[in-house]
C-alpha cells in the first residue's frame, strides 16, 4: 500500500493543471477485427495491458521498457496496432514515461479534458481502439511544445527495416 501510494505522488507531481484539449479528426480507420466487449478486450490483453488500456490505469514512473529505448521505428497501439508515434519525435522527458512531441498522423490520438484525481488534465486515446494512452501536456521542450505522456504497456514497437 505504501508503494502505491508513493507511485501516486510521484505520478501527481508530473502533472500538469489548466490545459486544453486541441482539436484533432477522429481516426477513420476500419473497426472490423477489435474486441467487440470488455470480456473479449480481458482474453486478448494481458492483465497489466488490460488494467492501462481499457481501465484508464498507469504503470509506475520509470517501469517501463519503452522509457529509455532509442532504436528507430514506429510505435504503434497494444490494443490494436495503430501506427501512434514516430521514433524520430520521441525525447526523454525525465518524467518516468515515454514522451513524444507529435502524434505520426493528425488524428490517430483523441484527447479528452480528464478532471479525475483533482486536476484537469487531457487523457490521450487511441484513435481507431479507445485504448488509454496516458496524458498530452503543454511543457514540452520542442518546438511542438507538447509532451505527449505515455505508459509503455499502451505500446508495441516496430522496428524500422
Amino acid at each position: 500500500m505504501k508503494s502505491l501510494f508513493i507511485s501516486c505522488i510521484v505520478f501527481l507531481c508530473f502533472q500538469a493543471c489548466g490545459q486544453r484539449p486541441k482539436d484533432a479528426a477522429q481516426a477513420n480507420i476500419p473497426m472490423k477485427d477489435l474486441p467487440k466487449s470488455e470480456a473479449e478486450w480481458k482474453a486478448k490483453l494481458t492483465p497489466d495491458e488490460y488494467y492501462i488500456l481499457r481501465q484508464k490505469g498507469t504503470e509506475r514512473p520509470f517501469t517501463g521498457k519503452f522509457v529509455m529505448h532509442s532504436e528507430k521505428g514506429v510505435y504503434t497501439c497494444r490494443g490494436c496496432g495503430a501506427h501512434l508515434f514516430s521514433s524520430n519525435s520521441k525525447f526523454d522527458a525525465h518524467c518516468g514515461w515515454p514522451s513524444f512531441d507529435k502524434e505520426i498522423k493528425a488524428g490517430v490520438i483523441k484527447e479528452t479534458v480528464d478532471n479525475t484525481l483533482g486536476m484537469r488534465r487531457i487523457e490521450i486515446t487511441c484513435g481507431k481502439c479507445g485504448g488509454h494512452l496516458g496524458h498530452v501536456f503543454d511543457d514540452g521542450p520542442t518546438e511542438t511544445g507538447l509532451r505527449y505522456c505515455v505508459n509503455s504497456v499502451s505500446l508495441s514497437f516496430e522496428a524500422s527495416k
